[in-house]
């Protein structure tokens, strides 16, 4: 089964922890072994794993995101204005692969699963797909 998790941003770039939700569908599930992928249908939001444990390390991707794709840039042809949010998603990716084990996600210590978003604030969706096996 496909699960959909709804999810509303609240800022223009922002990344929200969907750890708890994903892990909660493993459960729903009743995987023991397997995999999730996780999902997004958005153009300018992403998935990614990294550090959830200390909350400038969030903030540090989104700082060096920033810097590297600059909101406004001179040379942006894009008529809606929002190739940065493009290019940062093209960047970290759509999806996310992730092992399952005893019926949880196989995840380092610090590690937690984001949804990324580089356009907001919106209501946006991302897809979960767990697969035994």
């Amino acid at each position: 089964m496909l699960h959909k998790v709804k999810l509303t941003t609240g800022k223009h770039d922002q990344m929200l922890d969907i750890t708890a939700q994903v892990q909660n569908i493993i459960t729903q599930e009743q995987v023991q072994e397997g995999i999730a992928l996780v999902y997004c249908p958005h153009t300018t939001a992403a998935i990614t794993i990294n550090e959830n444990a200390d909350p400038d390390v969030v903030h540090d991707i989104m700082l060096r995101l920033e810097e590297m794709y600059p909101w406004n840039h001179p040379r942006d042809r894009h008529g809606e204005g929002n190739s940065a949010a493009h290019l940062k998603a093209s960047t970290l990716g759509s999806s996310e692969l992730i092992p399952i084990t005893a019926g949880c996600l196989v995840l380092g210590t610090w590690q937690g699963i984001y949804f990324c978003e580089f356009d907001g604030p919106r209501q946006r969706n991302c897809y979960v797909k767990v697969i035994s096996g």
